[in-house]
């Protein structure tokens, strides 16, 4: 499967990476098929010397069907050569961490999950009397039978106990 992804370049604690179309089973800076952009995450983001694309070629590699990597898929999210992806679901993520277990022994989540809750018990109270409005129509014709089956169960269990 054809991958684009990033390939790591520069030196130790300076990375510089190559935006590269490569099949999955290759080494992450080993072997690649073409390299088609650069991306160096130590200047600024306002700085356009950031991330070079050659979005004909993108393109090309895209409708041929490579996939992008997540950050790569960012990246070009971000220079319009393919729709944004979405964003994580983590929203605890921006709280120091400190903070997240402070909020967490707190009640406040008590309050949150019952406050998401209620809804959805509303809705489960209404249905609820029309389902057991049909149970109890059912039960009705089907009570002889089991009583019958429960009389036999005592019966049919006795003679088990005696073998023992």
């Amino acid at each position: 499967m054809l991958k684009l992804r990033l390939s790591r370049g520069g030196t130790k604690k300076r990375p510089v990476y190559k935006v590269v179309v490569a099949d999955s089973r290759f080494a992450r800076d080993g072997r690649f098929i073409e390299k088609v952009g650069f991306f160096n995450p130590l200047l600024p983001k306002e700085k356009k010397e950031r991330i070079g694309l050659e979005a004909e070629r993108i393109k090309y590699w895209l409708g041929q069907g490579a996939q992008p990597t997540t950050r790569v898929a960012r990246i070009l999210g971000e220079n319009e050569l393919m729709p944004m992806p979405a964003n994580g679901n983590n929203p605890q993520k921006a709280i120091p961490k400190k903070d997240r277990k402070k909020e967490g022994s707190d009640d406040a989540k008590k309050e949150e999950a019952a406050k998401a809750d209620a809804p959805k018990a509303e809705a489960k109270k209404e249905e609820a009397p029309k389902a057991e409005a049909k149970k109890e129509e059912a039960p009705k014709a089907e009570a002889p039978k089991a009583e019958a089956k429960k009389e036999e169960d005592p019966k049919a269990e006795a003679p088990k106990e005696e073998k023992k």
